[in-house]
């Protein structure tokens, strides 16, 4: 299996490549970032691309993929509409048309989150966004598989990129067996949503195409 990933520098990223270096199923994973992660491993060949935008200058690279694990997110915290929808949803939907150009039989994956909103029409902005994004990727012409983890551990040094969330992590840590056993519907960690994706590559395409994190959780089991 040959595996692209959006958003490796981040915390969900840091999960997704870390299940891919440890699958044997995995091949290669070509990981697009805006600055160098300096990773040595035989698995990883890295691109560095300023504008998220536009792929046309790497869209050779991009051809002969099974899966495009796309990661790559930010806090809706501080930010406006349009800001957040500039990197949300322009974003993903500029990788998603790339990589479809480039490997059409690929399988997209998606990391949303609880709470996206569907109809598009609700009071929360983030999950508005959330929600017109993953609209648009299902309607594209792969198969795409949209993940809604709730509360996400990390593990295996993941970081969150964010400052906040990395105290919030740090301050409940302790937490998480407790979490885990009050609330196991709501509760992964980011190896097992790593590994998720990875499983998700390889189901029929006949299953629901939105995962929660019970889906999550299955999947990440195998």
């Amino acid at each position: 299996m040959r595996v692209v990933i959006f958003g490796a520098s981040g915390m969900v990223g840091h999960g997704a490549l870390r299940a891919c270096l440890l699958d044997e199923r995995v091949e290669e994973v070509l990981v697009v970032v805006r600055r160098p992660l300096n990773i040595r491993h035989p698995k990883v060949r890295e691109i560095v691309h300023a504008d998220f935008t536009d792929y046309t200058a790497i869209l050779d690279e991009l051809k002969g993929l099974d899966a495009c694990f796309f990661c790559l997110g930010v806090s809706a915290a501080g930010r406006g509409e349009e800001e957040y929808s500039r990197i949300t949803h322009d974003y993903t939907l500029a990788a998603a048309r790339a990589v479809n150009a480039a490997s059409p039989s690929l399988t997209f994956t998606y990391v949303s989150g609880e709470g996206t909103d569907s109809t598009e029409q609700g009071r929360s902005m983030w999950a508005r966004v959330k929600g017109r994004t993953e609209n648009e990727l299902l309607a594209m012409p792969f198969r795409a598989y949209m993940f809604r983890p709730g509360y996400i551990q990390p593990v295996g040094g993941a970081v969150s990129r964010t400052p906040l969330y990395r105290v919030l992590y740090w301050v409940t840590a302790w937490l998480y067996p407790a979490l885990r056993r009050i609330a196991p519907h709501h509760v992964t960690t980011t190896d097992t949503l790593g590994r998720a994706m990875i499983a998700a590559v390889q189901l029929d395409g006949n299953g629901p195409s939105i995962l929660r994190t019970p889906d999550v959780n299955r999947l990440g089991a195998t």
